[in-house]
C-alpha cells in the first residue's frame, strides 16, 4: 500500500520553511529528510512516523494515537514513534509532532534551521 498523499502534503507545507528537505520513497512510505537526516514519514492509513529524542520517547507515547514504530513486526529504536491519523487530526497536534521531529533533527544534524 502506498503512503497517504494528504498527509504528505501536510508535511510538505509544514517543512516549507526548511532549507534542506528531500523526499525519499521507501518501504511504501514517503520519508522526509531534513538536513540530511530522516525527520518524519508519511505512511499508509494516514500514520505519521516521527524521529524524536529518545530521552523524550516515553513522555511522547502518552499523546493521543502514539505508539512505538515497528518494521516487519519488530520494534524500531527508541527514537521512532508512529502516530495514528486520529492523533494528528488537529493542526495543533500535528504541529506538535512536527516540532518534536524538527527539534531533534536540529540536535542530530547540528543545524540552526
Amino acid at each position: 500500500m502506498a503512503y497517504d498523499q494528504e498527509l504528505a502534503d501536510r508535511i510538505r507545507e509544514a517543512l516549507s520553511t526548511q532549507r534542506q528537505v528531500r523526499e525519499v520513497r521507501m518501504f511504501g512510505a514517503l520519508a522526509f529528510m531534513v538536513n540530511g537526516s530522516m525527520a518524519v514519514t508519511a505512511n499508509t492509513d494516514g500514520r505519521l512516523m516521527v524521529r524524536c529524542d529518545p530521552d523524550r520517547a516515553e513522555k511522547l507515547l502518552e499523546r493521543e494515537g502514539a505508539d512505538w514504530a515497528e518494521m516487519r513486526g519488530k520494534p524500531m529504536g527508541k527514537g521512532w514513534i508512529v502516530v495514528a491519523d486520529h492523533g494528528i487530526e488537529s493542526d495543533e497536534a500535528f504541529d506538535g509532532w512536527m516540532t518534536e521531529a524538527l527539534d531533534y533533527n536540529r540536535k542530530v544534524s547540528g543545524s540552526d534551521d
